[in-house]
């Protein structure tokens, strides 16, 4: 039905919106939630099979950054090819196909045969895995209302927990009892009964494409970058992917490293952190919905930073308080994302959505790469072995979170109808 009308750009827009029940909402939002599980272990799981990597085929720490970059930057690379298209057809379908190649090139991680080959892999997975993410959040951008929307992210958020509460452990036995390559193909197994899951489950997600007078590609493209609105949605999405990842991608090899943990004590630490955030999650995302999406932003933004710079800071400690501060960094860097990300998607004009999350997509993988990049060119070993500078890391961490305060302010948002919302 239609939900709003306006003129942007002098072309009509008329908006309709898939309207489900309360039901089917929550089953799509978990379906959601199910494949960016997969697609966040798949990327999150490099993370603590870093040590073994370097050991396996001998790269530095700068080397391993390399391979966790090559995901990110293709992933970027693919969003902003994504943005040519990811309009033009019917979400579901788009997923789905979407969704099977991604678990190809997992499938190829796991086989193989050295770091070449592992890295154009990698790079494959990338490409299909960061436009899922865009087009997973466009779904729900564009089937929840705005009221709801801080609680529907905090559901599909909550696939981080999982990751960390079930995924990451279990990989990691798998990894310790058979071999590295067994996560990937756990991973690559799971998609696929995921797909036939969505395939079967899902409703036809087309509403888009009946807007009558829809601008050209490029034409869209056009009025996405010549919104001011969306350029600082676009530099938000920048600073919320530094504040992360100049730091998370080398947490493993500093509390192996440095901290003293051992290959035994590294799944409790995601273990303990995925538990903390799969119960804090929705509680923020209710958070989100009742403070509004700025107040609840800046808070958790606030209390990220003395976990950032005690993680980075850390000695060797008893494994109880590490996994205390460790916790207390998951908790906040995988919460402030929940309100971060329902700010990105209301800063969108409603009917150029799927074309500017595609581009925001881009944005945030490229950035995820240059933060990782630049973490691992920021630190280095002794000669003990020892990680040096990783709290240089983490002070550019408190200063990118700092700077995303100030813009999450001057944001303008939308709710579905494209009718301006107040950013508190």
């Amino acid at each position: 039905m239609p939900v709003g009308s306006d003129y942007i750009g002098g072309l009509p827009k008329i908006m309709t919106q898939t309207v489900l029940s309360p039901g089917r909402e929550r089953w799509l939002l978990l379906t959601i939630a199910g494949i960016q599980f997969t697609h966040i272990l798949d990327f999150m799981i490099m993370m603590p099979l870093g040590p073994q990597f370097t050991r396996l085929f001998g790269i530095s720490d700068a080397q391993f950054g390399l391979l966790v970059s090559a995901y990110t930057l293709a992933a970027g690379a693919s969003g902003l090819a994504a943005a040519t298209y990811v309009d033009r057809f019917d979400r579901k379908r788009l997923l789905l196909a979407l969704y099977v190649l991604f678990a190809l090139s997992t499938l190829a991680c796991g086989l193989a045969p050295g770091y070449g080959f592992l890295m154009a892999a990698r790079v494959a997975a990338g490409m299909f895995g960061g436009v899922l993410s865009a087009l997973s959040q466009t779904i729900v951008a564009d089937v929840v209302p705005f009221e709801r929307r801080g609680r529907a992210m905090g559901i599909v958020m909550s696939s981080f927990s999982f990751s960390s509460v079930a995924g990451v452990p279990i990989s990691l036995f798998l990894a310790s009892h058979l071999s590295w390559q067994a996560p990937f193909f756990g991973i690559a197994g799971l998609c696929a009964l995921l797909a036939l899951g969505a395939g079967l489950t899902l409703p036809r997600l087309d509403h888009h494409l009946r807007q009558k007078d829809r601008p050209s590609v490029w034409r869209s493209i056009g009025l996405v970058l010549a919104d001011a609105n969306h350029l600082r949605a676009f530099g938000f999405s920048v600073l919320l992917m530094f504040t992360g990842f100049t730091v998370i991608p080398y947490v493993t090899i500093y509390m192996q490293a440095n901290v003293g943990l051992s290959d035994a004590q590294v799944p409790y630490m995601y273990l303990c952190a995925g538990l903390a955030t799969l119960l804090s999650a929705r509680w923020f995302g209710r958070m989100t919905d009742r403070l509004g999406k700025v107040r609840t932003f800046n808070r958790l933004a606030v209390a990220l930073m003395l976990p950032v710079m005690a993680t980075t800071l850390l000695p060797a400690l008893p494994l109880g308080i590490v996994l205390i501060v460790t916790t207390s960094l998951f908790v906040f860097l995988s919460g402030r994302i929940i309100p971060g990300m329902a700010l990105v998607t209301s800063s969108a004009v409603p009917h150029l959505r799927g074309t500017f999350m595609a581009l925001n997509a881009a944005v945030q993988s490229a950035s995820m790469g240059l933060a990782s990049l630049l973490g691992g060119f920021i630190i280095g070993r002794d000669a003990a072995g020892q990680v040096q500078h990783y709290w240089v890391a983490g002070l550019c961490s408190v200063c990118a979170s700092f700077a995303a305060m100030y813009v999450a302010r001057r944001l303008h948002l939308h709710d579905s109808g494209g009718q301006p919302k107040a950013t508190g």
